[in-house]
């Protein structure tokens, strides 16, 4: 789905929100009115003379608030096409300072898992942090709530488990035996025992009152994963050597063991769902009648979790989720949750209807999993369809009007930026590649790509493959560009600039990079590239003569079509270079672009969902 708006900095009139309601669509504003606050929520709290050029415009345009507010908006920060159908599946993003390893919730309260070892305590509903808990010295890697909300234990790298009492945040009593970092944790139905899984290879059973280990079990591998039933505290359930065991609190095994990878229970504890690689199997824990089996294609699943009536399981595959319907005869995805920029670290049910998830990102993502209210959504006649895979470049092409991308399935597509509208689609042999990127060169749209540590040129006019050359790229690059005159392939990574001939695909030539950390930008005019970083100037280089090394750029400005006006990959934002104003902030769905572009005139941003935001700066002053 395409997204184009001008938009505009000056003060807008505040228009009385609650004049427009009308007699029956109470519940149509309310629902609106509780996405757009959570939604933007950052936004309202922190900025709230953003909430005119970096909320309003993007609501929905069958909202309750686009109606109201549509025509005072329509002067200054026009939306002209292509305003999404309805509000988006993640409602609230919480960034955090640091990766977060682990979550679990009860009742309102979310506690969170940090890198350093610190525990996080957010609001259910608007992701506020009502807490801190420290203690831990190296990673929190398991959390969980005591059936009666009143204690959370964690476990750490550094070897201890801890009881917690959340009322005070204070430590109540440490754990310690493990030899090895502690892996998982899980409490009785009773309140009275924890159980603990390590790296050292044991399970170990503390007795909560008197602070003391009753029980040592022995495994032949890590223990990832062990879990109480919620129902009986007597028995647990554990995950080694990608097997799911069987045991009583005293250590006896109970049941034969069956593979799995991760697992969980159902809140009532009849069910337990086991999942290794792309298998998914749900028993009943009282006969061991497998109830469901089904097997997902080309996907690992390293989480999953019950919805609090046991009719959905929730699962993650690197950085998407998916909700399974597992009542139905046959078990069916029934909503997918793309929008983490990092792998997926936990997940869980907060309610019914909603999900939350934890990532590598930095971030907490809140899904609605069902509408909050019936209403349907109307269809947009004139907008594009949502893309299906993940986009994988964007590149734009303001002078012939079009912006083209391309995605993870390998589809190329050319979007037409005054009307929002796909004007041609392409299939490729790309399945799955690593970067790309996708630009007309003398009317010939050319396409290239990396993947099986190969570059290869696609000619999309002959449907033809010209090149496939061996190359070997590190896991840190950042552009892969092609220059507007299709000569030169570009690759940007940390540490270099490397240089690929389109015409033969041999590599022309290698830049070493001085600059420490990771760079933002590629800025590419014909053969000559400048890296522009946030811990140093613009360095730029020509690499126009083939077979010699480039030569280093001095006193040669970066070009910048529109020099007024500044885009922060970093921060999702655009500045005035002269009064450091913000002019535009990204926020809720729209807050973290996987891919953007920037000419001066049009910024183009590209999202994890396959959404797709086309903003038209022409008319905004400053």
């Amino acid at each position: 789905m395409v997204h184009i708006g001008e938009l505009h900095v000056e003060e807008l009139p505040i228009k009385p929100i609650f004049t427009s309601v009308q007699t029956g669509n109470s519940c149509k504003w309310l629902n609106d009115s509780q996405h757009f606050i959570l939604e933007h929520f950052d936004t309202i709290c922190n900025s709230p003379s953003q909430i005119y050029h970096s909320a309003l415009p993007f609501c929905p345009y069958s909202s309750w608030l686009h109606e109201n507010y549509a025509s005072e908006l329509s002067q200054e920060v026009k939306v002209v096409k292509g305003l999404p159908a309805g509000w988006g599946t993640c409602f609230r993003t919480v960034q955090l300072h640091q990766r977060v390893l682990i979550l679990t919730c009860w009742k309102d309260a979310i506690a969170v898992g940090l890198r350093s070892g610190e525990i996080i305590i957010l609001d259910r509903i608007t992701g506020i942090q009502t807490a801190i808990l420290s203690g831990h010295t190296d990673y929190s890697r398991s959390l969980v709530f005591s059936p009666d909300g009143t204690s959370l234990v964690s476990g750490s790298d550094d070897m201890t488990i801890k009881l917690w009492d959340v009322q005070t945040g204070g430590v109540v009593k440490t754990f310690h035996g493990h030899t090895g970092w502690v892996y998982s944790v899980s409490i009785s139905a009773d309140c009275t025992t924890i159980a603990s899984g390590s790296e050292d290879k044991t399970i170990r059973l503390w007795d909560i009152q008197r602070e003391e280990c009753l029980n040592v079990i022995e495994q032949q591998d890590e223990v990832y994963h062990v879990r109480f039933s919620p129902t009986e505290p007597q028995y647990l359930v554990s995950v080694s050597d990608n097997k799911v065991w069987h045991w009583n609190i005293n250590g006896h095994q109970t049941e034969p063991t069956n593979t799995g990878s991760c697992i969980a229970f159902s809140f009532n504890g009849i069910q337990l769902v086991s999942c290794h690689e792309g298998d998914i199997v749900v028993e009943n824990t009282s006969s061991g009648e497998i109830l469901t089996k089904f097997h997902v294609v080309d996907s690992e699943i390293n989480n999953c979790c019950f919805s609090p009536d046991g009719r959905l399981i929730a699962t993650t595959a690197g950085q998407t989720a998916h909700i399974w319907d597992t009542a139905s005869s046959h078990p069916h995805p029934i909503k997918t949750f793309a929008g983490h920029t990092g792998y997926i670290t936990s997940l869980a049910f907060s309610s019914p209807t909603s999900l939350i998830s934890s990532s590598t990102d930095h971030s907490v993502k809140f899904w609605e999993i069902s509408p909050l209210q019936a209403d349907p959504p109307m269809a947009d006649q004139g907008s594009t369809s949502l893309a299906s895979a993940q986009i994988v470049s964007i590149t734009l092409q303001t002078e012939d009007g079009i912006v083209i991308l391309s995605d993870s399935d390998g589809v190329v597509r050319i979007w037409d930026i005054l009307t929002g509208l796909c004007k041609a689609a392409f299939q490729t042999l790309a399945k799955g590649p690593e970067w790309g990127d996708a630009r007309f060169i003398n009317s010939r749209l050319m396409f290239v790509w990396y993947m099986d540590k190969k570059i290869h040129i696609w000619d999309m006019e002959k449907e033809e493959l010209l090149h496939s050359v061996d190359a070997t790229l590190g896991y840190d690059v950042e552009e892969f560009r092609i220059s507007g005159d299709g000569s030169t392939i570009f690759c940007l990574s940390w540490t270099s600039i490397q240089a690929w001939s389109m015409q033969t695909g041999k590599a022309i030539s290698k830049v070493e990079l001085m600059i420490c950390g990771p760079t933002r930008s590629l800025v590419v005019d014909g053969s000559r590239v400048w890296v522009h970083s946030p811990l140093s100037k613009p360095l730029g280089w020509d690499f126009g003569t083939p077979g010699s090394h480039p030569v280093q750029l001095s006193n040669s400005p970066l070009p910048r079509p529109n020099n007024a006006k500044l885009w922060d990959v970093e921060q999702s934002r655009m500045k005035d270079a002269v009064t450091g104003k913000i002019v535009l902030q990204l926020a809720g769905r729209f807050a973290k672009p996987i891919k953007s572009q920037w000419d001066g005139h049009y910024l183009v941003a590209g999202y994890e969902s396959g959404e797709v935001l086309i903003l038209d700066f022409h008319h905004v002053n400053g």
